[in-house]
């Protein structure tokens, strides 16, 4: 199963019926995926399931269908335990950014991570998980496929938001800050502490 998101809304990419229940599903193929993506846009659905009984192709044929983009980001912890946030397009998010021709996916979150918030010395420690949400650039889908991973430092320098990225504001913060950022952030921000 993945979750794909629409503004906040899952888009469940499933092999099994038995998750589906009363709950709308679509086939796997453009016409479904493109009407399940419109009605979570405008909020007619709450949810909604693609179907297809290969696990292994689920993704794929997805991704065929809307063109996918990797991208990688960090949630990056300093020595006194504080998290890094960014603000940006009026919510609190986590560094994160495309990958490059070539580049690894570890190298990405690093790059983004420093391009973005000016912290140095990053030390990766752990891969978390994968994110996925659905944007329009264009005038066409995208799916974002986003590797998330634990970082740490010792940076005690200045923040600088990434002025070209749209990053307003970047924060330290700490265990009651982090939980009020994440009333204000994205589903999958938030999946990220739920670990």
């Amino acid at each position: 199963m993945y979750k794909v998101f629409v503004n906040e809304s899952p888009l469940i990419l499933t092999n099994k019926l038995s998750e589906i229940g009363s709950n709308s599903y679509f086939p796997l193929n453009k016409e479904s995926i493109l009407e399940a993506v419109k009605k979570l846009r405008k909020n007619k659905l709450d949810k909604a399931f693609i179907y297809h009984p290969n696990h292994e192709e689920l993704l794929n044929k997805f991704s065929k269908i809307i063109k996918k983009e990797m991208a990688a980001g960090g949630v990056v912890t300093n020595k006194k335990g504080k998290v890094l946030f960014i603000f940006r397009n009026e919510k609190w998010d986590l560094p994160k950014g495309k990958l490059d021709p070539g580049e690894s996916i570890e190298s990405c979150a690093l790059r983004e991570v420093e391009e973005e918030t000016g912290v140095q010395d990053l030390i990766l420690e752990n891969s978390l998980q994968t994110t996925y949400h659905i944007f329009k650039r264009n005038d066409k889908y995208r799916l974002k496929e986003v590797h998330w991973f634990a970082m740490t430092t010792d940076y005690e320098g200045p923040l600088v938001g990434q002025v070209e990225e749209g990053i307003e504001k970047v924060k330290w913060k700490g265990p009651n800050k982090i939980k009020k950022a994440l009333e204000n952030s994205y589903t999958n921000i938030r999946m990220l502490f739920e670990e």
